[in-house]
């Protein structure tokens, strides 16, 4: 262990200086970024990253970071106890802000302006007080990650921004002090804003802003996802179990943390009673399964309250009998994509049947 992280030390520092440095005062906004529609910059801030997607999963911290027990990849888990996940449209902005202003300043600036939105504030943190390792940004070391890392780590990061660019080295820093983090609800928005602003230090290949101020802005405005996937039939069901011994169906829909099967379920419930009646003899096992955000025994406690959901619809709502089917629930433990991305998220979340004869 202790040679591994000796390597990564030894590839951290000397890595940048084997390639020129890219990270250069911006002039300009980044090509195709935009601010919020609601949402004003700090004066004379320039945007050095930005990001959307129309239906993301994101998760605002409202308590310090801690450990969790878990690891994966000699990385330590940390979450929040308290905290708020959301769906919908997602953007996330990295401006580079004027010399002269430190954190403090811009945080209490976008507070501000936020409440002059009407937005109320739910959580504040500054330093050490937010958990984790308070001088990174989205990089972990010697396994314990930092507030920004829990956002958004430096492998996603490294996804939209070039290696050692200006908005990689605002976001991925492996230096920073006087950390400083909010989230706001904003009602009337149907959105929530969280503002993350610390001080630059000193990063090989990121020298040219150093001792600069960035602020990272998420917002997450709720809304419902389009449902885009084309109903499974009872037929082509038929035939992946028969091929496969299982089909995977993304049309049972529930909100975020909930149990309760949502409206715009019935197609796809009723292909799955028409398959069991055209087939009389089939069983089958009903699996739940979810992504990773949350903590294991959560996420195979939900998984399978919503497999048992899946059963109870079938069985009050279209008379199939209860005996030919179980529900099994697996949270996380059988991916379809890693969790590490929303793309990958929202493949893992879905609903398995699968052929037994033991039941």
């Amino acid at each position: 262990m202790k040679n591994k992280y000796l390597f990564i030390l030894i590839f951290v520092l000397v890595f940048p200086l084997l390639v020129n440095a890219d990270a250069t005062i911006p002039t300009k906004d980044v090509p195709g970024s935009q601010d919020p529609p609601f949402l004003k910059r700090f004066e004379g801030s320039l945007i050095v990253a930005y990001k959307h997607k129309s239906f993301a999963k994101f998760t605002f911290p409202l308590s310090p970071l801690k450990p969790t027990g878990e690891e994966e990849n000699d990385i330590e888990f940390y979450a929040p106890e308290k905290a708020r996940i959301l769906e919908g449209e997602y953007t996330r902005i990295a401006y580079l802000i004027p010399q002269g202003h430190g954190p403090l300043e811009v945080v209490k600036n976008y507070e501000n302006h936020l409440r002059e939105l009407g937005g109320r504030v739910l959580y504040t943190c500054e330093g050490r007080g937010c958990g984790g390792h308070p001088n990174h940004a989205s990089w972990v070391w010697y396994g314990k990650i930092s507030l920004g890392y829990f956002l958004e780590d430096m492998n996603s990061v490294a996804s939209y921004n070039k290696k050692f660019s200006t908005g990689y080295c605002a976001l991925a820093s492996s230096n920073i002090k006087d950390q400083q983090y909010m989230v706001v609800n904003l009602p009337d928005k149907k959105s929530t804003v969280s503002v993350l602003s610390y001080i630059l230090g000193d990063d090989s290949g990121c020298t040219a802003i150093k001792d600069r101020t960035v602020v990272v802005v998420d917002v997450l405005k709720s809304k419902p996802m389009g449902q885009k996937m084309v109903v499974v039939k009872a037929e082509k069901m038929a035939s992946e179990i028969d091929t496969q011994g299982s089909v995977a169906l993304y049309g049972i829909y529930f909100d975020t943390g909930k149990t309760e099967i949502k409206p715009e379920s019935k197609p796809t419930l009723e292909q799955i009673a028409k398959l069991l009646r055209t087939r009389p003899s089939l069983k089958l096992l009903v699996v739940g399964h979810t992504d990773n955000q949350g903590t294991f025994d959560y996420n195979m406690d939900l998984s399978k309250r919503r497999a048992h959901a899946v059963v109870k619809a079938l069985v009050s709502g279209y008379g199939i009998n209860a005996s030919r089917l179980k529900p099994v629930g697996v949270g996380y433990a059988c991916p379809r994509a890693s969790n590490r991305t929303p793309e990958g998220r929202a493949k893992n979340r879905r609903v398995e049947l699968v052929e037994s004869t033991g039941l």
